[in-house]
């Protein structure tokens, strides 16, 4: 007997959560001077209110919490609780008492008005159904003059973590094209023209972006990148599993040489180009 699509999104979430359980360490350090970067653009400092949007296992939330001190507050929420129970228990590995995190849809944000000084959203934006809606729930909870930062991805030639496999399959197979702009996805925002357009639409000033060449997974070994990318799962692997099992190989085999250019030493690594867009909160007419 079939499962039924809620159990089916269940199961999915679950093994998400264990991905990241496993792989959460690297990621964060991996990221981490991007993290940084996004605090510092916003000048994250002691005794601020943070909202970070969409905060997975707790970044930036948690370095924000290290930032705004024992007399600041960060709030971070997101739809999986499976997740925040990651970034829950990294916050008590930390000795953070500054720090909640609860389930909660940006898109329909029940915060106090003018609460934050500063929001983030990092890699989060791009993947929910009305991202617009977020951005003016945001904006509502922000105070006038806070900010926001939000970093996305560039356009996919600059993004093999999240393309290369892709592109490659290619080679093999008939591969259905990437979603369209406005649908959700990993370069929804690649253009940065529409998500400032959007910033612009809810009530915020643009005021900097900028680009960083960000590392998502190393390895000494090629093959265990490739079998992040299978237990990262999507659209990709799906259709790679449907090759026959030659075909599959040579994907494979493919893949491991075009990952074998991107090593340095005794490491192989594979990640890509990360826009941070910068915004103030302008005090709109009518704000409640």
């Amino acid at each position: 007997m079939s499962n039924t699509p809620r159990e089916q999104q269940e199961a999915s979430r679950a093994r998400m959560v264990e991905f990241w359980r496993y792989y959460d360490a690297m990621e964060a350090r991996l990221s981490r001077p991007l993290t940084e970067r996004m605090l510092e653009l916003a000048g994250v400092s002691p005794r601020m209110q943070v909202l970070d949007v969409a905060c997975g296992r707790g970044e930036p939330a948690i370095p924000a919490a290290h930032r705004v001190g024992p007399q600041g507050q960060v709030l971070g929420i997101d739809l999986v609780d499976g997740v925040l129970e990651l970034a829950r228990e990294r916050a008590r590995q930390e000795g953070l008492e500054n720090i909640t995190f609860q389930v909660a849809d940006a898109e329909a944000l029940e915060v106090g008005a003018r609460t934050f000084d500063v929001a983030t959203v990092r890699w989060g934006l791009m993947y929910m159904r009305e991202p617009e809606r977020a951005l003016a729930s945001i904006h509502r909870a922000l105070k006038p003059g806070g900010v926001l930062v939000i970093a996305s991805w560039a356009e996919p030639a600059r993004v093999p973590w999240a393309s290369l496999a892709r592109r490659i399959l290619e080679r093999y197979r008939e591969v259905p094209p990437l979603p369209r702009a406005d649908e959700p996805g990993v370069f929804r925002h690649a253009d940065p023209a529409r998500l400032e357009a959007a910033l612009e639409r809810n009530g915020f000033s643009v005021e900097a972006s900028e680009e960083w060449e960000v590392p998502v997974v190393e390895a000494h070994d090629a093959s265990d990148i490739v079998n992040w990318i299978r237990q990262l799962g999507g659209p990709v692997v799906k259709l790679v599993g449907e090759l026959p099992e030659p075909r599959q190989r040579a994907w494979e085999a493919e893949l491991l040489a075009e990952l074998e250019k991107r090593r340095a030493g005794e490491r192989v690594t594979l990640g890509g180009v990360t826009r941070l867009t910068l915004g103030t909160a302008l005090a709109a007419r009518g704000r409640a």
